[in-house]
């Protein structure tokens, strides 16, 4: 389980739909929150600014 403020990295490519560009394996998600949702993780990943992902595409960072 990842707590509000934790920070979470990247499983797999995923590519950017409103964006010209792919989120990279092991990209750091900073700052994240719980939601509501189909995309239950809000958070901040540096060089795309806020995103909201799928919990299934996260694993908590050591």
């Amino acid at each position: 389980m990842l707590p509000h403020g934790d920070t979470a990295a990247i499983l797999a490519d995923l590519k950017v739909l409103s964006a010209s560009g792919t989120l990279k394996v092991g990209t750091k998600v900073r700052n994240i929150r719980l939601i509501d949702g189909d995309h239950d993780i809000d958070g901040k990943i540096d060089g795309f600014g806020a995103m909201q992902l799928k919990s299934e595409y996260v694993r908590k960072v050591t």
